[in-house]
């Protein structure tokens, strides 16, 4: 049965007749923003026993819209079962600082966090999860979990 169209979602695919298309609000320069960025290495140390998960809670975590440039608050929590190597936490707690002023994007934020720690801990398994406070009456969450599922 093929969809029907609202005047909402004709208005926002379809140009105006006789007007130019508006630029794009968001461009591919905004949801790349920051992952480029140089992150610092996070240390690690030997782990001494199987089969346990840790939690580590940044509940002042920040980091700042690329598109608007106002600071983005949240909560980021990373969820790990260790195999051979533990996150050493002053520098995990370093690394997260590095967001403070970087414009990116909430998703990436998680994401590029996930990468970094199965980059440096090579986890057994992974979770990081991003509560981002109220913008304009609208909060995210955000969870991404490693191994990554296929394609």
């Amino acid at each position: 049965m093929p969809k029907s169209s609202s005047p909402q979602s004709q208005r926002h695919s379809q140009p105006t007749a006789g007007l130019p298309n508006p630029a794009p609000r968001y461009t591919p320069e905004h949801a790349s923003a920051g992952l480029d960025h140089d992150f610092p290495e996070i240390e690690t140390w030997p782990n001494q026993f199987p089969g346990y998960e840790i939690v580590v809670d940044d509940p002042e975590f920040t980091s700042v819209c690329p598109k608007t440039g106002l600071p983005d608050f949240g909560n980021i929590v990373i969820r790990y079962v260790p195999d051979r190597l533990c996150l050493e936490l002053k520098s995990l707690k370093e690394y997260l600082q590095t967001f403070r002023n970087l414009g990116i994007f909430q998703e990436n934020v998680v994401n590029q966090v996930l990468e970094d720690v199965v980059r440096w801990a090579k986890p057994v398994s992974a979770e990081v999860k991003g509560e981002f406070r109220p913008r304009g009456g609208i909060s995210t969450i955000v969870i991404a979990k490693w191994p990554r599922p296929k394609k």
